[in-house]
């Protein structure tokens, strides 16, 4: 039999990851003690980031569970204490560095998060279907994704991802919740039950501006915003916050809903934002026969991509169709988005194919630095 150390314990312990931070325990400095007794049963003293977090329960669970895969292990005994203020302080200054205020990440020069700006001009035409369905999509491909519902007064985010998890919050950093692989966060986890949100503009800024730079998003590959309908104060306050922010314009194939659609990309025009492209939702129904019914009508989506790619000089193009299909609604009331509950039908693989599209596209270098000094050396 091999004989049990401390060293092993501990490099087991290093394989858990904290749910909400998604970096191992070991590095975040939660790993108290360990105490192996002469039986070779183990006594793991665990640090909690604040006394009441959601996830101790899971976090004990995971590292019996961890442990217990040691060679020679007995008895695993998991005891959890609470960081003091001095520890929390340095966990946070190991995360977000030790900045006065916090910064927008995906602002800063360096950032390699791809950013797209969910937009439609109308509401009812599947936005934030859209969006939490890319969002698990490219979650399921091992991209690290997170999603904020930009949408204010009409947020559903949490409803569609299946969680009504409240954020954790460490001194000033607030650590999202985690549904599907996808890091969220929205209005809806602070306030109670169903009660509307009455803001004004400004108010509607520094919530969004929170957002960005309080929550702890980590190494993100992709950040999805679910703006509300329209060309508002909040898509404003996006081209403000994060310049590099790309535009994702959603629509129906009905011409009425693809001329407002079109303003909403051509938006892009006055911030000077990309667009990315152009999603039709709802572009018909599949029936039993094998015919298709076209009830919103036909052609929106490249109507707006067309118009799109001229008003603004560059390609803009029709990165999918969706088909209506009752278990997208179904997956959005349950908590389990389409391309996860039902992967093989046409909706789910449309889907797909448009995540498969956002997930292998570049940065560009604009606002990136070069690493160039421009410096006169005499």
């Amino acid at each position: 039999m091999p004989v049990l150390s401390e060293s092993s314990v501990r490099s087991a312990l290093a394989r858990v990851q904290d749910p909400e931070i998604r970096k191992p325990i070991t590095e975040l400095g939660m790993v108290k003690s360990v105490d192996i007794a002469a039986d070779d049963s183990v006594d793991i003293a665990i640090y909690l980031t604040t006394a009441g977090c959601p996830m101790r329960t899971e976090i004990s669970d995971r590292v019996t569970k961890a442990v217990a895969d040691v060679p020679g292990v007995g008895a695993i005994r998991v005891e959890l204490d609470v960081m003091s203020d001095e520890q929390r302080t340095e966990l946070r200054k190991s995360l977000r560095g030790d900045s006065a205020e916090p910064v927008i990440p995906f602002a800063q020069p360096g950032s390699l998060t791809r950013v797209y700006a969910v937009a439609s001009g109308k509401g009812g035409v599947g936005k934030s279907s859209v969006t939490v369905n890319l969002a698990a999509a490219l979650a399921a491909r091992g991209l690290s994704v997170g999603v904020l519902d930009a949408d204010i007064y009409g947020h559903s985010v949490p409803r569609m991802l299946g969680t009504d998890a409240k954020p954790t919050q460490v001194e000033r950093m607030i650590m999202p919740p985690v549904a599907h692989d996808v890091k969220m966060i929205s209005i809806a986890q602070f306030t109670q039950g169903n009660t509307p949100v009455v803001w004004r503009g400004p108010m509607l800024h520094r919530a969004l501006q929170q957002f960005l730079a309080d929550v702890f998003w980590g190494d993100l590959d992709v950040l999805l915003l679910d703006l509300p309908p329209g060309t508002g104060d909040v898509a404003i306050s996006v081209a403000q916050l994060i310049p590099g922010a790309e535009i994702l314009v959603v629509t129906t194939p009905q011409q009425a809903a693809a001329e407002v659609a079109e303003r909403a990309g051509a938006i892009a025009l006055q911030t000077r934002q990309r667009i990315v492209g152009v999603v039709e939702n709802m572009s018909w129904m599949d029936l039993p026969d094998g015919s298709r019914m076209d009830i919103f009508g036909s052609g929106g989506g490249q109507a707006v991509a067309d118009r799109l790619t001229k008003a603004v000089g560059a390609k803009v193009p029709l990165l999918g169709q969706i088909p209506l299909e009752q278990a997208v609604r179904e997956g959005g009331d349950g908590g389990v988005p389409i391309v996860l509950g039902h992967p093989d039908s046409p909706a789910a693989t449309a889907l797909r194919d448009i995540a498969d599209k956002l997930a292998v596209r570049k940065r560009g270098l604009a606002g990136m630095s070069l690493g160039i000094d421009t410096t006169r050396h005499l």
